[in-house]
């Protein structure tokens, strides 16, 4: 299958408890990860157009427009229907539309947002240059790119405590909550593959950003990364 096809199906299937399920894993870390990515994204002082890619169930365009100013507009895209159900109930009455749309093939204009952002999701793009190349097309000159991605500890001790936590423990609460066993298998195998910052920084330069930068979050369990058009 298709990994897009496979994306798909899987987040729909664990749609309905995928937010809580989050919050156990990560102990309520993410919530934290949210926080410190949203105040690089959201601007006080005036309004902001801003692009959630992979936006799931919504909570990072949630957070994202509670802190930006009046006038401020999320638009989110996700390739799961599932996620996005769950999404527009969380975010009815708010500045926010979510939308069914691929990172690789956005339907966006050029220069067509301030910020454009994906928590979580960036590993799960089946062409991740692609991705980063149209990401970079819809954002405005000057616009900022902020990708928030759980990741894995270099320190040899810490990681090994991290791998079994996610190969051995995660898995089994996963498929406890949510019946889908392949999901919870899927998703820490695809953190340990994803590049780490000295692989994964000159990538989004070779997408074309003039600048990139990252920060790391409990001892690189997750990572920040924050590229400048």
């Amino acid at each position: 299958m298709p990994k897009k096809e496979g994306i798909r199906e899987l987040f729909d299937d664990i749609a309905v408890k995928y937010d809580r399920f989050n919050h156990i894993s990560s102990f309520g870390a993410d919530r934290s990860w949210r926080r410190k990515a949203v105040r690089v994204i959201a601007d006080t002082r005036q309004p902001i157009k801003v692009l959630d890619v992979a936006t799931g169930t919504a909570d990072f365009a949630i957070a994202v427009s509670k802190k930006s100013a009046p006038g401020s507009h999320i638009t989110g895209i996700d390739l799961s229907d599932g996620m996005l159900e769950v999404g527009r109930a969380k975010c009815k009455g708010m500045p926010i539309d979510l939308e069914t749309g691929d990172a690789e093939n956005l339907r966006f204009g050029d220069n067509s947002f301030d910020r454009v952002c994906v928590a979580f999701g960036v590993r799960n793009f089946e062409n991740l240059m692609k991705g980063l190349e149209e990401m970079r097309r819809v954002l405005k000159p000057g616009g900022k790119l902020v990708i928030l991605e759980l990741s894995y500890p270099k320190n040899r001790f810490i990681f090994s405590l991290y791998k079994f936590y996610s190969l051995k423990i995660l898995p089994k609460i996963g498929t406890a909550m949510t019946g889908n066993s392949g999901a919870y298998t899927y998703l820490p195998d695809s953190i340990l593959k994803f590049p780490l910052p000295e692989e994964f920084i000159p990538m989004i330069l070779k997408a074309g950003y003039s600048k990139a930068d990252t920060r790391s979050f409990m001892f690189g369990v997750c990572r920040m990364y924050v590229a400048v058009k």
